[in-house]
């Protein structure tokens, strides 16, 4: 009776496991017929130097180029042809401009690569995204940017882009393939403009400025390329200043550039306790760099987009 009643049991967990693997086996077919095995556009080129590339606003000949490969599940024969589209982006109102047909890369423009499969460099530059979106040298500067945007067409009639992909592809470290960059227009590096520069100061809570470096009330620091150091600053009364410091709690600071000069680097020691304003007005009037409470010691960045 006890060999009996074992037996049955037996049976029971095996007919349960097959019932558990057929069960299984369902599921994973279900699972795999929602999988789209379709193409990955690929950057070659380190993310780092795709990061980096930038157009000097003024430069129509400017260029950037990034390197990539087809994969599919056929070594990358189902390719058919890559579209590449722009978009211009315009930091103020009014002039961005929908994306337009730049060119397209048929297979044949394609080399086989050391992984064997189809790749290629890609070239643009600012002028060739410029006409194809229809805009002329006087519609972009500095702050303004233009999107690439790539299509990879199957020869099967699929299409794979920025629209269509999850992030595992888009972002993933091994596919590296988001089919969408934006590239920033900058503004080159120009000699300071020579004249009367004007740092316009205030101190939020009313004591003067104590910077990160010092309570003594270390200000903003001018040198210029022939070694001549200007410092401007609100004087603290928690000490006394190694400059000759503005009183007050708001207050302007002349600056003069001397023609001939080259370059003039501008440097903030940093807001201790978050109460420091500042701009900084070009002879011409126009601000050329700001700072809010609770900037950052570092370098200011100066605006070279404007005179």
């Amino acid at each position: 009776m006890k060999r009996y009643i074992k037996n049955i049991m037996i049976l029971s967990l095996v007919t349960t496991g097959f019932l558990a693997c057929e069960s299984s086996n369902k599921t994973i077919d279900d699972v795999f017929a929602e999988v789209t095995r379709g193409a990955v556009f690929r950057a070659t080129t380190p993310g780092t130097e795709i990061a980096a590339q930038e157009f000097s606003f003024s430069d129509p000949s400017a260029s950037i180029t990034t390197a990539f490969e087809v994969e599919d599940n056929a070594q990358g024969a189902n390719l058919q042809d890559v579209e590449v589209y722009a978009s211009f982006n315009s930091a103020t109102a009014g002039t961005s401009t929908a994306e337009s047909l730049v060119t397209t890369f048929p297979a044949s423009s394609f080399t086989t690569n050391a992984d064997g499969l189809p790749s290629i460099s890609a070239t643009f530059t600012l002028g060739e995204l410029a006409a194809a979106t229809g805009l002329s040298a006087s519609d972009y500067t500095g702050g303004d940017s233009f999107t690439i945007r790539y299509v990879l067409n199957l020869t099967d009639g699929r299409s794979f882009s920025s629209n269509n992909l999850n992030s595992t592809v888009s972002g993933g470290s091994y596919f590296r393939s988001p089919f969408k960059y934006t590239i920033p227009l900058v503004c080159p590096p120009i000699p300071p403009t020579a004249g009367t520069w004007v740092v316009n100061m205030e101190d939020t809570y009313g004591d003067g400025w104590q910077t990160s470096d010092t309570t003594a009330g270390d200000g903003i620091t001018i040198t210029l390329n022939d070694g001549t150091v200007f410092e401007v600053g609100l004087c603290s009364p928690y000490g006394p200043s190694a400059y000759d410091c503005t009183p007050g709690n708001v207050g302007s600071a002349t600056v003069e550039i001397p023609a001939g000069t080259t370059t003039a680097d501008w440097f903030f020691p940093g807001d201790a306790y978050g109460e420091i304003i500042f701009e900084i007005v070009t002879p011409n009037g126009n601000v050329a760099a700001s700072g809010s409470p609770g900037t950052a010691a570092g370098p200011i960045a100066i605006d070279f987009c404007v005179d």
